[in-house]
């Protein structure tokens, strides 16, 4: 075999860990953006953050030194802290509660203002140590609401308290109780049915509830006998069946399941912790003159530049020691590479989201109802970038648009053929507006069955859609069956 020596040329992507970094920048969320920046300015020394008003001290000055070239100005001299405060005195008004002494009272800060929500443990606790002085009884109570959920049910068994307390079970069963005298009414319950009990007898001992009761079988009667052995039929809106099994018209049974609806099956909703998230949009897109603008939101961003002083530090060639600027190189290196970052990272966004109003014009203009199918091929096609970057670039990215703030992933939906040939194919999203419709104008007493929704949407709106489709969108919409919307009184 002879041995030789054969040079050969080829091409490959090798991803270094400067386009690693760089990927892994642009998919990021604002909050995350802000964080790695923050990071970046404490690791690397030639890094600084850049102010607005030293930005526009800077534009200011560029454009007066262009502007006044060889001429002089004369600048007064900048206010004293003396000088200020007499101004800011003289513009005292009668009538304005203005206190000179109350300038230096100190206030608390904002921090020390903000509410805590009371939580429904809080809420508990607090009732409980009005209702009983009994130590042992405390400890019990504590340990059962400590096992309470959000929902306001206890989620363990009494016996299970009883061993962690050391104490009777008989003992826990009287906490218990008197845990589920508290307010909200019900309170402490271990099922659905023991919770709506509890309700419906508080709800009876109130004047209301005395109108309630009618001859024969007692209203009370009637609604525990419905609660204990027909919830499923109630819930199912079988009243006939609910009818015949107690001996009583379909009338009576529906007055009777009023009341039940009445009550609350999540006595701990009122103290949900739930907060609401605020969303800043990363862009804004507002329609000007006719033309879309597309705006990013740099506000609360940091603005990063490379040190004036490092700058002229590197330009020197004499009193740097090599290993000083072997590593100011580097730093500096670093610091370009986040600089150009960023800047691609927005001219990425503004590019995606220019596309996006391509699209998706219509749905900008009208509404939900004229929202297009769309997918990432389409979007990277038109912008000449990979689907994958497409994909980063929309991932926890928030718009705000004449819709609303919505997330650059919601344009992209799934599309669906209509009835006839060559029809455009309709968006899901716009299929599930229409379902969510439909349902809100339908007669309680007849509610639309999944097939029907089927065909009204073929028949007015030229879509073709699958029973199990429609039940589908129906759930990702919270919308309950036909069984269990349907109203009979």
């Amino acid at each position: 075999m002879e041995l030789k020596l054969d040079l050969r040329l080829s091409q490959k992507l090798v991803m270094t860990p400067q386009l690693q970094q760089a990927i892994k920048l642009l998919q990021l969320s604002r909050l995350e953006l802000q964080q790695v920046l923050a990071q970046h300015l404490l690791d690397n020394p030639l890094l600084e953050e850049v102010e607005e008003e030293e930005e526009e001290e800077e534009e200011e000055e560029e454009q007066e030194n262009e502007g006044d070239r060889g001429e002089t100005e004369e600048f007064s001299e900048p206010l004293s802290p003396e000088g200020w405060e007499d101004y800011y005195e003289s513009d005292w008004r009668p009538g304005d509660g203005y206190d000179p002494a109350s300038l230096h009272d100190d206030f608390p800060s904002y921090d020390q203002t903000l509410t805590k929500p009371t939580t429904l443990a809080d809420h508990l606790l607090w009732q409980l140590r009005l209702s009983s002085e009994d130590d042992e009884d405390k400890a019990v109570g504590v340990m059962l609401i400590g096992n309470i959920d959000e929902d306001g049910y206890l989620r363990t068994s009494i016996e299970e308290i009883a061993k962690e307390s050391h104490v009777s079970v008989k003992k826990v069963d009287s906490v218990l109780s008197l845990i589920q005298t508290f307010d909200p009414i019900g309170v402490g319950a271990r099922d659905l049915q023991e919770c709506l009990l509890i309700q419906l007898r508080y709800l009876l001992k109130t004047p209301l509830g005395s109108d309630y009761a009618h001859d024969g079988i007692s209203q009370e009667s009637l609604l525990e006998l419905i609660i204990n052995n027909h919830l499923h039929d109630l819930q199912k809106k079988r009243l006939t069946v609910i009818a015949k099994a107690v001996g009583y018209g379909v009338e009576k049974i529906g007055e009777a399941v009023r009341i039940i609806e009445s009550l609350e099956p999540k006595p701990g909703r009122p103290y949900s912790s739930d907060d609401n998230q605020i969303i800043v949009p990363d862009v804004f897109v507002l329609k000007e003159e006719g033309t879309w603008q597309v705006v990013l939101n740099d506000d609360g961003m940091h603005r990063v530049r490379i040190k004036p002083y490092y700058k002229r530090m590197l330009g020197e060639t004499s009193g740097n020691g090599d290993s000083v600027r072997a590593y100011l190189e580097e730093k500096l290196r670093g610091a370009q590479w986040i600089i150009r970052s960023l800047d691609q990272r927005n001219r990425t966004i503004r590019k995606v989201v220019e596309s996006l109003i391509t699209f998706q014009e219509p749905f900008l203009e009208k509404g939900i109802q004229y929202l297009k199918p769309l997918v990432l091929k389409q979007v990277a096609e038109d912008v000449g970038m990979h689907e994958s970057t497409i994909s980063r670039v929309t991932t926890n990215k928030y718009m705000y648009c004449p819709q609303g703030t919505l997330e650059l992933k919601f344009f992209f939906n799934a599309g669906i053929q209509g009835s006839e040939p060559g029809t455009e194919h309709v968006s899901s999203l716009t299929v599930r507006e229409f379902i969510r419709e439909m349902v809100g104008k339908e007669n309680s007493r007849k509610p639309l069955k999944d097939q029907e929704i089927v065909l009204r949407l073929r028949r007015a709106r030229g879509i073709v859609i699958a029973r199990r489709t429609v039940a589908k969108y129906r759930a990702d919409l919270n919308i309950a069956p036909a069984s269990q919307r349907k109203r009979i009184y």
